[in-house]
């Protein structure tokens, strides 16, 4: 299929899911996320979810980081550059939602791409080798293009792997894992 089939059928799937089982499938993702080797990394992207897309609850993930003391970066999306800013989240660190409803930081201590060692990346479908579809933007694979090519790469999603994906761009950036509620892929 291609990313604009993919979109319209992976938001209809999760317009489908109820508030509980968005709950439940957030808090096995997280759990899958423990099975990775990262835990040695320190500066960690996570994305705050849009409610209203029913996008998967990182608040699990959240406090999973934060136990494990790691830091942890949130973003500000730029609508005119598309590019995102990235701020250290700390107890201090005011949110609030853009018109298109993502949570945000208002300000903060800004912190490099060159510097996040793990993102975990939103999305809505991917494939069997690590390509994946989101709201087609381009925020993340311009946010990913600035990170070190050691920086790992790790989808989060509600669904299973599509075989592949028709139309990948030259500049779409893979991922290096997908965790899903039932399994982690490695690509």
């Amino acid at each position: 299929m291609t990313k604009t089939e993919l979109r319209t059928q992976y938001k209809a799937l999760r317009k489908n899911l109820s508030e509980a089982e968005i709950e439940e499938m957030s808090l096995a993702i997280a759990n899958g996320v423990l099975s990775l080797d990262v835990w040695n990394k320190t500066y960690f992207h996570v994305f705050l979810p849009i409610e209203e897309q029913k996008e998967i609850n990182t608040e699990f993930l959240l406090h999973l980081l934060s136990g494990k003391d790691k830091e942890i970066v949130i973003s500000k999306s730029d609508f005119t550059t598309r590019k995102m800013t990235h701020f250290l989240l700390t107890d201090n660190t005011k949110i609030k939602k853009n018109v298109y409803n993502i949570p945000e930081p208002v300000d903060g201590i800004e912190v490099p791409s060159s510097k996040i060692e793990v993102v975990f990346v939103p999305l809505l479908a991917f494939d069997l080798v690590g390509n994946r579809v989101g709201y087609g933007k381009g925020f993340y694979d311009q946010f990913l293009a600035e990170c070190r090519p050691e920086t790992i790469k790790i989808g989060l999603s509600f669904f299973e792997a599509e075989n592949s994906i028709a139309g990948i761009f030259e500049k779409d950036v893979r991922l290096d894992f997908c965790i899903t509620p039932k399994k982690c892929y490695p690509f």
